[in-house]
């Protein structure tokens, strides 16, 4: 599986909607998929799931507004926490 496809199937529980997966520009926040107690939730858990040092405080909606934007911000993460 795909770092990708880790973080689509994370936020596909976390919103309890496919449409994650099938449009990774959906805006989350404005479309009200994505509040801030699920926001906290996927913080902790992809945080956990990739041994990354992820917090709130390290995260804004603008970063984290569409699907694909979460997976850029995700991927370079590791990227930087591998180097």
């Amino acid at each position: 599986m795909t770092t990708q496809e880790i973080i689509i199937d994370e936020l596909e529980k976390v919103t309890g909607t496919d449409e994650v997966r099938k449009n990774l520009d959906l805006a989350l926040f404005e479309e009200q998929i994505l509040d801030s107690l699920g926001t906290v939730e996927l913080i902790v858990s992809l945080g956990d799931m990739f041994h990354i040092d992820l917090t709130p405080g390290m995260v804004d909606r603008k970063m984290w507004a569409t699907p694909r934007k979460i997976i850029s911000d995700i991927e370079s993460r590791i990227k930087a926490q591998a180097v």
